[in-house]
């Protein structure tokens, strides 16, 4: 779609309109870039919005979009349930900032997608920990393509 971070504040304003029927959305492939998200996420906290799934794979994204996409995912209003991230250089600080969103009991989210995003042990740490904090809601959580070596490994599969 060639859409850009500008589009994103157009969609924004159409998922905080209160007949938004929009329940999936899937901005993959675009270059979004952490700005773009930025301003979906007001869109995503508003009440109005019951998206559910959110695809942001490929969107040229790093560690900087992820403390207020953390946020969408402990608000009360959100109704998000899976988010895919894959393919973004969002590392373990990213992935960090993530699992603080994860963590509370707030967040709804079902399965999280992070294959290609630089997920080593440190990142897997803090997913764990997450994953401990709040152990009712995430299903699947999609590490393809990461770095995250036996200690990682051991870790997650223990929380």
């Amino acid at each position: 779609c060639d859409l850009t971070e500008k589009s994103c504040d157009i969609v924004a304003s159409a998922l905080q309109s209160s007949n938004s029927p929009l329940r999936d959305l899937d901005l993959s492939y675009n270059n979004l870039r952490d700005s773009g998200v930025k301003l979906l996420c007001a869109g995503l906290m508003s009440p109005n919005c019951k998206l559910q799934r959110l695809g942001l794979g490929w969107c040229n994204l790093t560690e900087g979009c992820c403390e207020v996409l953390a946020s969408v995912l402990n608000s009360p209003h959100s109704e998000l349930r899976d988010l895919e991230l894959r393919d973004n250089e969002l590392q373990d600080s990213g992935v960090r900032a993530l699992s603080a969103g994860l963590e509370d009991p707030h967040c709804k989210l079902h399965r999280m997608g992070l294959s290609g995003c630089r997920v080593t042990q440190r990142g897997c740490d803090s997913l764990a920990s997450a994953l401990c904090s709040n152990p009712s809601h995430l299903r699947e959580l999609d590490l393809r393509y990461n770095h995250p070596g036996d200690s990682g490994v051991r870790v997650l599969s223990s929380a």
